[in-house]
């Protein structure tokens, strides 16, 4: 590698005391120590910091990148990832400053216009999502190209401890997105006076409020599923995502406390603020008028000018003083108690909730909580439970969005309890846990939760030899709902099944952020094998497959896809047990992108490929890889194409 400038100046801030060797000069030998020293320029990033103990056992090496570039990296001694330091155009200086979590990169400095100074900000992985532009390169973001609802809310959360208007103003939607957004004329002009003076309303919130300090953390989001404004709504001329009375959850001091955030509205890559916050303990009225773009006059109620009625308080006392002895519940008998009567306050709770919305969110907690505990066995008769609040909403005429979410669940909760009998028929049981997963579907064929119902439904004919079926129902979750978290797993499922005798692209990321690809390994038969360190049938593959490597070497290859949750795992047992093969990693778990990206269930799944890239068995065993790794190298000397199944 060249020697390059390694800590040129991505801000000010950044720019901390380094060795000589590391003030901008021309740098050959960098320290691991000293590159260690370097800090992202925005602040709050969980990434992993070595103590001065462990940095001095660190390495750090040059290497080539993707794309040509070149770059120093700093590995722990299990030869984890820590930081990249980037020289991407090879002008012989950084330009991109990567820090690791666990040897995944969580954020990334990086300086676009190549004068060693930052002017962008971006998070990856569990680090969330946001991409921040510095324009005037002094470290303080002055807008987002890219941030979600939930990253929205906690920025909302800091700018209200910081008093920072500033910080706010970047979430608001600017007058030119409101434009943009394409709302009829009475609405666009009501919206428009909402926006008016929300700087200066914020700033008045943020210096009268004391509830939310330096010291608060933001814990979650909390909202219903956004919804969509059609275009034609009142003389709309496009859609418009929005989310509707949201609230952010936070803790100050072990105290639990809420922000309503409001309003949210999507443009392109970023959601956008039209709302001031305020917080729960405020004049409940300010949380009255919430409702911008979804208020059905039916479901509006009165708010008690206030703030929460009497009862409602005890009942909210009695379930923080309830939440505070959870710990207590050592024993199954306690726990099943503790469940039983946080059910109870939940659902007195919701009954009593000042707000249609509110309500709704209690009972979709009540919902999660009770079905959880039948399937941990701390509630024998939740799922009865859930089934009567099912009847009773129903008879009450509520919402089909609310009676889909319980409907769901009691399903679920059902079809644990009958798994936990000791005598229980299993094929009896799946029977009827498929039955009511299609009459679910028909019930409440839009509801969020049916994109999981036909995802299982597919799960469970693939399972069962019912390839068509499963195809078809696979194909009804990515076409119905292609915005779900289980449409990628469910087109993935598809292209899995439907692979054979095709030709297969198929790459991904190593820990240390290297492109693996199998197109490179054209000529060899390879194997794809999706494992992990707690699968032990996975790890007792391990020997076999080291074997096959060895005797079949240079023509048989294998690229292992690691759905292991802990970098650190995947790494000690690579070493320990001397796996010579790529690895591919990244976030996830069977969620990530490379299971998605075929569609694994479960693991071990191995999918092997012949010298052309075609996929030859999409779920091959171990007993079977001998041979026909063998009949694949004898077809390919004897000029033969090999046969596909």
């Amino acid at each position: 590698m060249k020697r390059f400038h390694f800590a040129a100046c991505a801000s000010a801030t950044m720019c901390i005391a380094l060795a000589t060797a590391l003030t901008g000069q021309a740098l050959a030998n960098p320290t691991a120590v000293q590159a260690l020293r370097l800090s992202p320029v925005q602040k709050g990033v969980d990434y992993t910091r070595p103590s001065v103990e462990e940095a001095a056992r660190c390495k750090i090496e040059s290497r080539k990148v993707e794309g040509g570039g070149s770059a120093w990296v700093v590995s722990d001694p299990n030869g984890i990832v820590l930081r990249m330091f980037v020289d991407t155009n090879g002008n012989n200086s950084v330009d991109q400053w990567r820090y690791y979590k666990d040897g995944v990169e969580v954020y990334r400095d990086i300086d676009s216009t190549f004068n060693q100074k930052a002017d962008q900000f971006r998070w990856f992985h569990t680090g969330g999502t946001r991409w921040g532009i510095d324009r005037n390169e002094d470290g303080v973001v002055d807008s987002w190209k890219q941030i979600s609802a939930e990253e929205v809310t906690a920025e909302v959360v800091a700018a209200l401890a910081q008093a920072d208007t500033a910080r706010f103003q970047r979430l608001v939607l600017t007058d030119a997105e409101l434009r943009s957004l394409g709302l009829g004329p009475d609405r666009a002009e009501k919206l428009a006076e909402k926006l008016d003076g929300i700087q200066r309303r914020f700033q008045a919130v943020a210096s009268e409020q004391r509830a939310i300090t330096e010291e608060t953390k933001w814990l979650q989001f909390s909202g219903t599923r956004p919804g969509i404004v059609p275009v034609g709504t009142e003389g709309s001329t496009k859609d418009v995502e929005v989310y509707e009375n949201v609230v952010a959850v936070v803790e100050t001091g072990g105290q639990a406390d809420q922000v309503y955030i409001g309003a949210l509205v999507r443009v392109d890559s970023v959601w956008r603020v039209i709302d001031v916050p305020q917080i729960a303990t405020d004049d409940a009225s300010a949380v009255a008028s919430r409702g911008f773009f979804f208020r059905p006059a039916g479901l509006q109620r009165e708010i008690h000018s206030g703030g929460p009625s009497e009862q409602m308080q005890e009942l909210l006392t009695k379930l923080e003083r309830l939440d505070r002895q959870a710990a207590d519940a050592v024993t199954e008998q306690a726990q099943a108690d503790y469940t039983l009567q946080r059910a109870e306050l939940i659902e007195g709770i919701a009954q009593n909730a000042d707000t249609p919305q509110d309500q709704v969110m209690w009972l979709r907690q009540l919902a999660d909580m009770i079905s959880a505990a039948v399937q941990m066995g701390h509630s024998p008769d939740g799922a009865q439970r859930l089934e009567d609040l099912y009847k009773r909403f129903a008879e009450e005429g509520a919402d089909n969005d609310i009676l889909a979410y319980i409907r769901f669940r009691q399903y679920t909760a059902e079809y644990g309890l009958a798994l936990q009998e000791p005598r229980a028929n299993f094929q009896a049981v799946q029977e009827k846990w498929l039955e009511n997963l299609e009459q679910f579907v028909n019930e409440y064929p839009t509801a969020s939760d049916a994109a999981e119902a036909m995802l299982q439904l597919g799960m469970a004919h693939e399972f069962a030899g019912e390839e068509e079926d499963a195809k078809r129902w696979f194909g009804r979750v990515v076409r119905e709902f292609s915005d779900s978290p289980g449409a990628a797993k469910a087109a993935g499922a598809r292209r899995r099944l439907d692979s054979v005798g095709k030709p297969l692209e198929f790459r991904g990321r190593s820990p240390a952020g290297e492109v693996i690809d199998l197109a490179k390994y054209r000529g060899k038969v390879m194997l794809i094998q999706y494992w992990a360190t707690w699968c032990e049938p996975c790890k007792a593959d391990m020997s076999i497959i080291k074997d096959l490597v060895t005797r079949h070497s240079p023509h048989f290859g294998v690229i292992g896809v690691s759905l292991d949750h802990s970098v650190k795992d995947l790494a000690e047992y690579v070493k320990q047990e001397g796996l010579n093969w790529p690895q591919i990693h990244e976030d996830g778990g069977l969620d990530s992108r490379p299971a998605n990206q075929l569609g694994i269930l479960t693991v071990p799944t191995m999918i092997l490929v012949d010298q052309q890239g075609r996929v030859v068995r999409r779920n091959i065993q171990t007993s079977e890889l001998d041979r026909e790794v063998r009949r694949l190298l004898t077809t390919k000397a004897a000029g033969q194409p090999g046969a596909q199944r």
